[in-house]
């Protein structure tokens, strides 16, 4: 994605006013904002301003993922190596095999960008942002030192984005909105980018299928970190201890996260007038893993079936978190919001 693509889909999250490269910074031609390029990294965070009655925990995640840029490279020093580690996971796999080449991906929340920079290497346009400019950098760093042009990374906050309505054809909000203070505001909010027709990927915490993780987490607490075999990836003697470290930071001493049920989100797909295409797990509880067509309706299941889903997420979260996805469509014929 060149600067000229970008600068066609940006805007200004202050007043929405279109941008424009103004030496080492971008301006925006309404309310003469200025925004820092920092090593090809655009600065686009705007703050939330709400209410002092609403809570608002955007800085201290901020802060903390600033400390701990999660997850790291060091398992990672070629593009070969990269595709290689994230084929080994089913769900990247079959975003690779899904997602068309030329396809405009958003990334929100993409951290160190490992999954931007994996998308990336099939000539899609993907942009990925997230709050801690450090572990942009890193997402950066990696992307320059393989030539991967059609990457690009900026700053942003996900209330206040910094992208036009109604132009991606994939929003990825993968491990993101339950570290927010809204989350049902800001699946809303990430939404409102996406093109008719096009697709919005959220995975969540479970409310049950956290349920492992929450259990680990007083035992380490109480214990001071021994026992921190239980945990499957903390035990993996093939991960770095700088990966065994930003794994336990992100999942045992995150300073907030919220827990879902797939039925709470797919009220938030019915909310925005979009089109529930699946959930990972299925609400099917005996449908077949493995071979999903991510972008391919599947019908939801019944009440009886979604509530014995739901109570096996309890049973699931052992490896993973505890966590599931919803993909929904924006209807075509609907005009940006």
């Amino acid at each position: 994605m060149d600067q000229a693509e970008a600068l066609a889909i940006l805007c200004c999250p202050r007043c929405g006013g279109d941008l424009e490269a103004s030496g080492e910074k971008l301006l925006c031609t309404a309310c003469g904002q200025a925004y820092g390029v920092e090593g090809n990294v655009a600065r686009l965070f705007w703050p939330n301003e709400w209410d002092a009655a609403k809570g608002d925990v955007t800085e201290v995640v901020r802060a903390f993922y600033e400390e701990t840029p999660f997850p790291n490279y060091d398992d990672f020093d070629s593009v070969a190596s990269l595709a290689r580690k994230a084929r080994e996971g089913r769900f990247a796999q079959q975003l690779d095999e899904q997602v068309p080449p030329r396809a405009r991906i958003l990334e929100c929340g993409c951290g160190t960008g490992q999954l931007s920079n994996f998308l990336g290497i099939a000539n899609r346009s993907v942009l990925g942002s997230d709050l801690s400019l450090p572990s942009l950098r890193l997402g950066e760093a990696f992307r320059a030192a393989n030539g991967l042009e059609t990457v690009r990374f900026l700053q942003m906050n996900l209330f206040r984005p910094a992208l036009r309505p109604g132009r991606l054809d994939l929003v990825i909000a993968n491990g993101v909105l339950h570290h927010t203070s809204d989350p049902r505001a800001a699946f809303a909010s990430i939404a409102k980018l996406v093109r008719p027709g096009g697709f919005l990927l959220v995975g969540l915490y479970h409310r049950y299928g956290r349920l492992i993780t929450d259990l680990r987490r007083v035992l380490f607490r109480l214990s001071g970190e021994r026992f921190t075999g239980l945990d499957p990836n903390l035990r993996d003697a093939d991960t770095s201890a700088a990966k065994r470290r930003a794994w336990f930071r992100d999942q045992y001493q995150h300073p907030h996260e919220s827990k879902h049920t797939i039925a709470e989100t797919l009220g938030w797909v019915r909310e925005i007038g979009f089109e529930l295409v699946r959930s990972l797990p299925s609400t099917r509880p005996f449908a077949p893993t493995g071979g999903e067509r991510l972008f391919e309706r599947e019908a939801p299941g019944g009440w009886l079936e979604r509530a014995l889903a739901e109570l096996g997420m309890a049973f699931r979260g052992s490896r993973e978190g505890g966590f599931f996805i919803v993909i929904a469509r924006r209807p075509t014929g609907t005009g940006a919001a």
